[in-house]
């Protein structure tokens, strides 16, 4: 035995190579321990009088023991091949029987722990031994330790090592790696220790330590919105007696259900649950909503099949109006439905007093539906009001200038748009809008009030010659030097 040990001493104090390694102390001595360790390791797995294995070297040749394969590669350089031949046939009778073939194991897979001979492998005479390859970089040997605190390992995981979370089995340990996860402030090591705890601890351990831990609270919860569980996440706010969030999260549930029918049914159930006073009123619009959408939708789709509306074999509806959002709904009903009474669900004056919806909303919504059909004697009495003397004037809760941009949009003749454009009361922005929109007669008129001989004599020039607007800048000239 004295003679084998004396044999792996000379072997590897003689080597002249060296596995590569980042470790600044990756001197002679510390390769030399670590070699030492590596062979000692393999001793304990894998026993040399055990004669029921074959072992086979690191090239794939059958030998008699590990020893005795480093004894044999240490000494191979000054041996002949048939030496080695004859040393061969004493260490294994078998050495005919065996093809050379590449080892399949390597000392990393055994520190990982992916070698497991069990007792029945061993008794099988059909099951070979690998032996594994001992030289490797001790960095690589380190990834798979099972000495790393908690702390190194969260380290090893912020630079993106492979780590085993494994040997933290007792909840302590769990709970210190969890504060070390926290600590390190990196959001995929939180999210991944907390999968590790999410699977290996009992909901009622894992909810309580959380709840003293918001930071990894928070990280959980989001996490399980993302991943879509459901049923944890709800047991998880029931535990912290967050019963609007219980709520919110089962309202959203309606997103994942199809049928029109049974969305609607199910948004009339969650009008029961725990909300806030505004959430419950949003709930209830909701469902108001989406009632009124079957109806108007059922019916439009029954008198487009029988073609019995002429707008609707003028303009056939692209899309179904189900759950649509609310102000789709109203542009949608101001479209197809606009001079309906206030008393059917498809009126859009129906809509706005149900809804509450504001003034400037049903304005801009009715203006861009409206405009989109050239509809302008519509648009005229959108913004037409009648004082308590019976006097007509035009008001918009919006502002002219944005009046003028959506008709602009839509096409609408110079007519339309100059008359709009002299309600927008800021002297520079009707000027501006005017001259955009080649709206002369606005553009004349303004400078005319202002009085300025040279904006309208450099405007002169932008005018069709011998047009009525040249006349007319001609006529204002004249009357200013008059004057």
């Amino acid at each position: 035995m004295s003679r084998a040990r004396a044999d792996e001493e000379e072997y590897w104090h003689s080597s002249k190579f060296r596995a590569f390694t980042f470790d600044d102390e990756d001197d002679e001595l510390s390769q030399l321990k670590e070699s030492k360790r590596a062979v000692n390791s393999l001793r304990d797995i894998v026993d040399d009088d055990d004669d029921d294995l074959e072992r086979v070297s690191w090239s794939g040749e059958p030998v008699g023991s590990i020893s005795w394969s480093i004894k044999e590669t240490a000494s191979s350089s000054n041996s002949s091949l048939e030496g080695r031949d004859s040393s061969l046939q004493k260490g294994s009778s078998s050495y005919a029987a065996f093809p050379k073939q590449v080892s399949s194991y390597s000392l990393s897979s055994l520190f990982k722990g992916e070698l497991c001979l069990s007792l029945s492998a061993l008794s099988d005479p059909g099951v070979k031994n690998y032996a594994p390859e001992l030289r490797r970089p001790k960095a690589e040997y380190k990834d798979y330790s099972s000495d790393w605190s908690p702390k190194d390992t969260v380290r090893r995981m912020q630079r993106g090592k492979v780590c085993s979370l494994e040997r933290f089995r007792s909840l302590q340990d769990k709970l210190v790696l969890l504060d070390e996860a926290v600590a390190g402030n990196d959001g995929n090591v939180i999210t991944a220790v907390l999968i590790f705890l999410k699977r290996t601890l009992r909901r009622e351990i894992l909810f309580r330590e959380l709840e003293v831990r918001q930071v990894a609270l928070c990280h959980l919860i989001h996490f399980l919105k993302e991943s879509g569980e459901q049923k944890l996440l709800l047991d998880l706010l029931r535990f912290l007696d967050r019963t609007e969030e219980v709520a919110l999260s089962q309202y959203r549930e309606h997103l994942n259900i199809q049928d029109v029918e049974k969305r609607r049914e199910f948004l009339k159930g969650c009008i029961g649950l725990p909300f806030s006073a505004e959430d419950t009123s949003h709930i209830q619009d909701h469902y108001t909503l989406l009632e009124r959408q079957i109806i108007i939708e059922a019916n439009d789709r029954r008198l487009e099949a029988a073609g019995q509306s002429e707008i609707f074999q003028k303009y056939p509806r692209k899309a179904s109006i189900l759950n649509m959002p609310l102000v789709t709904t109203l542009f949608y009903s101001c479209f197809y439905h606009y001079t309906e009474a206030e008393g059917t669900f498809s009126s859009p004056a129906n809509l706005k007093k149900t809804f509450k919806i504001p003034d400037k909303q049903y304005v801009l919504t009715a203006l861009a539906a409206r405009a989109k059909l050239r509809a302008w004697d519509d648009v005229d009495a959108l913004f037409t009001t009648k004082n308590w003397l019976g006097y007509t004037k035009k008001k918009a809760p919006i502002g002219f200038h944005r009046v003028v941009e959506i008709l602009q949009r839509n096409s609408a003749p110079v007519q339309v748009l100059q008359e709009y454009v002299r309600l927008v009361e800021d002297v520079e922005t009707r000027l501006n809008l005017a001259i955009k929109y080649k709206c002369h007669d606005v553009v004349i008129e303004t400078y005319r009030d202002l009085k300025d001989r040279i904006q309208l004599t450099a405007y002169k020039c932008k005018v069709e010659r011998g047009s009525a607007d040249e006349e007319k800048i001609n006529s204002i000239l004249n009357n200013l030097v008059r004057n």
